[in-house]
């Protein structure tokens, strides 16, 4: 009798423990399903590569840039060429100092809005633009004349390749290279086939360029070959007569 109470015992714990296990299996997928992603195992999905923004994008603030602040309501805060420094910072009377590099006049607005709040009652501020970086390109690679150039407005990516000096004997026009300046460097965006769009006349493709772009024309496959080919010397023409 005893011996059959221990084996009514032990079959119970059993019993409990796989119940207890398959509640716990069940269980598991339900909360991992309710658990949001983490930030980083978020961040570290592709986004499928830089895409082209828009070409009527506002002008961000950048190091060696200057400024007025001109309140409506409180003109003795009113101040002009405020210069923003080499780490993007700018000092301000009654504030110190705020990080202004990489925001647009409206941020930048709002930004200062908030910062006197602290000391001004809903404050009304106007920023005007008064020393700003041009707009530029970089052309590099296989052109007349690499450099920087100043951007003119809707310059195309031909017209700043024309501007660089057109392409060189050595140019690949197939594969021109656009690259685009983003905060931590430069980012690749696009190849362009010149050589196709102009000789099909397609250039509605012909891409319009940000304010910093960089184009690269790559040297094409006979120029990197010629190096190593035999160059006829004098000798090895003779006359005949």
């Amino acid at each position: 009798m005893k011996a059959d109470w221990s084996l009514t015992v032990l079959l119970a714990f059993v019993v409990a423990a796989a119940t207890a296990a398959c509640t716990a299996q069940t269980a598991a997928p339900a909360a991992e399903a309710r658990t949001p992603a983490s930030p980083a195992a978020s961040s570290s999905m592709p986004t499928g590569g830089p895409q082209f923004q828009s070409r009527d994008r506002r002008y961000e603030i950048e190091p060696g840039d200057s400024f007025d602040i001109t309140f409506d309501l409180t003109p003795e805060f009113n101040q002009t060429g405020v210069a923003v420094q080499p780490d993007g910072f700018v000092t301000l009377h009654g504030i110190g100092d705020i990080k202004v590099q990489g925001q647009t006049v409206p941020e930048l607005t709002s930004t200062l809005r908030l910062a006197y709040s602290i000391i001004l009652n809903n404050p009304i501020i106007s920023i005007v633009l008064k020393d700003f970086q041009k707009p530029y390109f970089i052309a590099d690679g296989q052109v007349g004349h690499p450099g920087k150039y100043e951007l003119r407005a809707n310059t195309t990516l031909i017209e700043a390749i024309a501007m660089a000096g057109g392409f060189t004997d050595a140019s690949k026009h197939s594969h021109v290279q656009l690259y685009r300046r983003a905060n931590n460097g430069w980012v690749f965006a696009r190849i362009i086939d010149v050589k196709k769009m102009e000789s099909k006349g397609i250039l509605t493709e012909d891409p319009y360029l940000h304010s910093g772009d960089m184009l690269f024309v790559p040297k094409n496959r006979y120029s990197k070959i010629k190096v190593f080919l035999p160059t006829p010397s004098v000798s090895a023409y003779t006359v005949t007569h």
